[in-house]
């Protein structure tokens, strides 16, 4: 009873007139920040923290823990209408909500993004709130040689999971392995720079991302921008997005399952929300009984990986909060937002500032409150642009793959890297390559490295410290079973015909 005796001493700061106030602003801000392409979490908090200098520190880190909140689900917008997530947490809501918005099922994607988003997030807040400690300190017994197995676990996984031929998802993963190299490696060598200055820093994923589902996007419209969808012909009212009771039945299971997911992806040292958004989606896949039909558009695809990702945010404060230890970049800006304010985050932030903590974690519910309400009231407006016509829409996503390339390394280096990723993903689609897995091992790719590199050294050169720990041995297991398992029923398909 204690935990729910401190959350209401939370709720009183939290729904007091200024804990409101400043709540809806930091989710305002978040569901806008969050829907533009090339901004995320970590750069609506970078852009707010200053402004907070001043606040009282319960007011401030209220507002920057709105924002990080509602910016997951302000990422699923463009990625439903557009096809361009705008943040990395919200890659894989394009795989079933931009099919849904080409059909006329623009306010329906919208409505199931919102609600599995609700669900997730609620699932996340009730396990920091009753758990947050005890998780915190499971965190902690991944070291490097368990992220390490777990990370190499993952990219396997979702390349079989993902496509027709899962040895089409291993090798794109790999590919997307071999982009990471590129750059200046851990002893300071240039790597695959081919003498440019440029690549010296290596390939910035924010552009890839817009060229591969967003200007790639443009270059497969462009050959049917005269005809008229479903979509474009349909009017779009409120009462047209709401869920059936089988949409409905089919979302609450999947988003309770990935909220959970989510949770705990959230708590491991430097996970985040894109990697919840990954492994929620290609778990649920899995275990769905529609499975096979994740990534034609459906509601439960959209749930799974929206859940999953607000979900996180619960997991990662909990290692914040409790241990003083980010589990993502954006945890990591607001462990130097509550530094700033003079607070030291671990185990006595719990006891010295009791209110501030609780009000935190009760500012998150009001936040998901908010979120859900405005994210309502503005599916018809955004399923409008679903139905603008392709010759207006194709030069209207142009322009934003050009200025959030641009914008997000003020350079035209981040135009040229948007214009290969475009064709990059322009030769995946026509090949049938799943751009999943190849994402989530770019993404993964330097932390994947760093961790490696730490296990050896703690292993004193020796790879054996992979198999020696057993939580690593574990996850070495079940990746080997991952390679496996496609050669053997490859072989068994193969005596069928």
């Amino acid at each position: 009873m204690s935990a729910l005796q401190s959350l209401l001493t939370g709720f009183s700061i939290a729904l007091s007139f200024k804990g409101i106030l400043y709540c809806a602003i930091g989710a305002m801000m978040g569901l806008f920040i969050g829907s533009l392409p090339g901004m995320g979490a970590v750069t609506g908090i970078a852009l707010l923290l200053p402004l907070t200098f001043k606040f009282e520190p319960a007011v401030g880190i209220i507002m920057l823990c709105s924002l990080y909140y509602a910016n997951m689900y302000g990422g699923a917008y463009s990625a439903i209408i557009l096809n361009i997530p705008g943040d990395s947490s919200a890659i894989m809501t394009t795989l079933d909500g931009y099919p849904m918005a080409c059909r006329g099922q623009a306010g329906k994607a919208i409505m199931s993004a919102n609600l599995a988003s609700f669900i997730g997030g609620t699932i996340g807040m009730v396990i920091l709130t009753f758990t947050g400690t005890w998780l915190a300190r499971i965190g902690l017994k991944f070291g490097p040689a368990e992220m390490t197995s777990l990370l190499l676990l993952a990219m396997t996984s979702l390349g079989w999971a993902m496509g027709q031929d899962p040895y089409k998802g291993i090798a794109a993963a790999m590919f997307g392995l071999l982009l990471t190299a590129v750059g200046v490696g851990m002893g300071g060598s240039a790597r695959l720079n081919f003498g440019s200055y440029s690549l010296l820093s290596g390939i910035p994923f924010v552009p890839l991302v817009i060229g591969m589902f967003g200007l790639s996007q443009v270059i497969l419209m462009m050959p049917k921008r005269h005809e008229r969808s479903k979509a474009a012909t349909e009017v779009i009212h409120l009462r047209d997005s709401r869920l059936s009771k089988e949409e409905i039945k089919g979302i609450v299971p999947t988003s309770v399952r990935c909220g959970l997911i989510g949770t705990i992806t959230g708590v491991l040292p430097g996970a985040g929300g894109t990697i919840a958004n990954f492994f929620g989606y290609m778990l649920e896949k899995r275990v769905n009984r529609k499975g096979d039909r994740f990534g034609t558009g459906i509601v439960e695809g959209i749930a799974a990986s929206e859940s999953a990702n607000n979900g996180c945010v619960g997991g990662a404060l909990a290692p914040t909060l409790a241990l003083g230890i980010p589990g993502s970049g954006a945890t990591a800006l607001l462990l130097g937002g509550l530094t700033m304010w003079g607070l030291t985050p671990g185990p006595m932030l719990y006891v010295k500032q009791h209110d501030l903590v609780w009000s935190v974690i009760a500012s998150l519910y009001v936040a998901n409150i908010i979120c859900i309400c405005v994210g309502t009231l503005l599916i018809p407006i955004m399923a409008k642009v679903s139905r603008v016509r392709s010759t207006i829409l194709i030069p209207l996503i142009t322009v934003i793959c050009f200025l959030g390339a641009y914008s997000s390394e003020r350079s035209m280096y981040g135009v040229v890297i948007m214009l290969a990723g475009a064709c990059l993903g322009y030769i995946f689609n026509k090949f049938d390559w799943p751009s999943a897995p190849f994402l989530l091992a770019f993404v993964l790719g330097s932390t994947l490295e760093d961790k490696f590199r730490q296990a050896i050294v703690l292993g004193h050169g020796s790879p054996m410290i992979f198999i020696q720990k057993p939580i690593s041995l574990l996850f070495i297991i079940l990746l080997l079973i991952c390679l496996i398992v496609p050669a053997v029923m490859g072989r068994r398909k193969k005596k069928v015909s």
